[in-house]
């Protein structure tokens, strides 16, 4: 049985080394038109940065490495050009020498990932204008970095990676700037969370440039819809494009985008073909609906199970969650499931709610708080998404949300978890199981919430009574117009003066002192509503909304 896989990164070199362990006498063949197989394209902007060191620290396996252990023949700078399904042959091209000839398949595997999209504008094709996908690009940059010293660079784009390459970009030295046609960075956080990555990055002196367009590059000047920057170095972050034409042209479906269409073992809808990695079509978990979601954690599944298919052993892939996990500075930015614009756009039925919590103990040295927000379908309870920022402690409250998703845990059931626990690593009461905490309170009633967004829409007349129940100390610093202070432990003595005909709308500073007035209020008779996020979020995201951004009047 011999299988022919083109593309060797991610999907095509996890498909290849699973299939040898499962058949250790198929005859197995990479094609890789690049000069590299099994690259870590996650690592690329820490190179750049100067955090990986070695260039050779980026390179997961070698075609000598493949040989040695696998015995599996990788073909570096050898393009397939053509596919015949009907004849299961493939036309091939030596970039090298320069040959083309044919090489026969029982099965064949397509792994060609996907490509950087580039914009058609002005000075697009600049010499100092460049994408990050691979290995040459990465030495590309770094050979531009050091023959010119650049002093100043442009990010276009604002996603996962523009943001590690401007975090890297600054840390190489250079005054940075990120350009993003959105309102907001990183694209599965909702703008609230989005807020307090906002504030970070700009202390760090990164310059966003938000709800902005890049028109052109010309003379170490970018030009945008709203003013112009000035950059000795562009790096184009816009998204990716899945590379599909050699499929298209044998007949194999493919979607709007380009994305080929699999089956759930990632088969094409030619015979002995499949599909994997960020050319494929994938299935959103949550809503069931075709995604395309490029990460190399389903990249990397969806090649084993092809190679489990290929070699007997019935396996499914069942959808991505979009499971990502960021660091930035010292900040970590984590995200999975549906954020509300998804929620939305799918027509569910959803409810949220903000916490706002300590890494670990907060009598333990070191604790930073952490920012969470969980989105749950009103149904069914399910948990359908979570976003968090904060500074430690992230990722592995990620890890089990994420986790508790992919299992259909309700929102409800993170009450029961049963997690690790000492004061350097977290609470008795973990921030995980608080959110179940919070979010059961909503849930039976015992709470009734209000935004951030509906702050502004509360009347001022007195037909509703508002309440700040923070400390003077805290009032002093900022306040919402319109909220009566009353501080939490004083509020039991001040309820003669509070209307009980009137609702009673309650801040704090993160929700939970709050939730205690709305208990109080509510046990005495008050209909009452807690500021869900508090302050804290409120001020983050009304200052975000309304700072005007920097603009070089300079470049104009």
């Amino acid at each position: 049985m011999k299988t022919v896989i083109i593309g060797g990164v991610a999907g095509g070199a996890s498909a290849a080394a699973r299939l040898r362990r499962l058949d250790e006498s198929a005859e197995i063949i990479i094609l890789e038109r690049g000069d590299y197989v099994s690259f870590a394209n996650c690592g690329l902007p820490y190179y750049i940065g100067g955090v990986i060191a070695d260039r050779k620290q980026l390179t997961l396996q070698t075609p000598e490495s493949f040989k040695a252990r696998f015995r599996i023949d990788v073909r570096v700078r050898h393009e397939a050009v053509k596919i015949d399904p009907d004849a299961k042959t493939i036309t091939v091209a030596n970039l090298t020498s320069g040959e083309t000839y044919w090489e026969s398949y029982d099965n064949l595997i397509l792994s060609p990932g996907a490509e950087p999209i580039k914009p058609d504008i002005e000075g697009i094709d600049s010499d100092i204008v460049f994408t990050l996908r691979s290995i040459p690009d990465t030495v590309k940059i770094k050979e531009y970095m050091t023959k010119t010293q650049p002093k100043s660079a442009v990010v276009v784009g604002g996603g996962y990676i523009g943001v590690e390459m401007a975090e890297n970009l600054k840390e190489a030295g250079l005054a940075v700037s990120i350009v993003e046609l959105a309102g907001h960075l990183i694209a599965p956080l909702d703008f609230d969370m989005a807020a307090d990555v906002h504030r970070y990055i700009k202390s760090k002196g990164i310059r966003l440039y938000l709800n902005n367009e890049v028109k052109a590059v010309k003379d170490h000047t970018v030009v945008l819809e709203n003013g112009a920057l000035p950059a000795d170095l562009v790096i184009l972050s816009v998204g990716v494009r899945p590379e599909t034409f050699l499929a298209q042209d044998c007949g194999i479906r493919t979607n709007r985008r380009g994305s080929i269409i699999v089956d759930q073992s990632m088969k094409t809808n030619l015979p002995d073909i499949y599909a994997v990695g960020d050319a494929a079509e994938t299935e959103n978990f949550i809503t069931k609906a075709p995604a395309f979601l490029p990460l190399a954690g389903p990249a990397n599944k969806q090649g084993r199970i092809a190679a489990d298919n290929i070699a007997g052993f019935p396996s499914a892939y069942t959808g991505t969650q979009g499971s990502a996990v960021l660091k930035l500075f010292d900040m970590t930015v984590a995200a999975t499931g549906l954020n509300e614009k998804g929620a939305q756009a799918a027509g569910m039925d959803y409810d949220k709610v903000y916490l706002y919590f300590g890494s670990h103990a907060s009598y333990y040295p070191g604790a930073n708080p952490m920012s969470i927000k969980a989105l749950w379908d009103k149904q069914t309870l399910k948990i359908i998404g979570v976003q968090i920022v904060g500074f430690d402690g992230v990722d592995k409250r990620m890890d089990v949300l994420a986790a508790a998703i992919r299992f259909g845990a309700k929102i409800t059931d993170l009450c029961g978890l049963e997690l690790c626990y000492a004061p350097p690593f977290g609470s008795a009461k973990d921030p995980v199981n608080m959110l179940g905490f919070a979010a059961e309170n909503i849930v039976t009633g015992k709470v009734k919430q209000f935004f951030w967004h509906d702050v502004e829409k509360l009347p001022r007349d007195g037909s509703v009574t508002l309440l700040d129940v923070r400390t003077p100390a805290e009032v002093q610093r900022g306040k919402i117009d319109g909220f009566t202070p009353v501080p939490l432990d004083s509020l039991r003595e001040h309820l003669a003066e509070i209307p009980k005909d009137r609702p009673v709308y309650v801040h704090c500073h993160s929700g939970l002192r709050s939730y205690i007035a709305c208990r109080i209020l509510t046990g005495n008779g008050y209909d009452c509503f807690n500021l869900a996020g508090g302050w804290r979020l409120y001020e983050s995201v009304i200052n975000e909304r309304t700072v005007p951004e920097y603009i070089c009047t300079e470049c104009q």
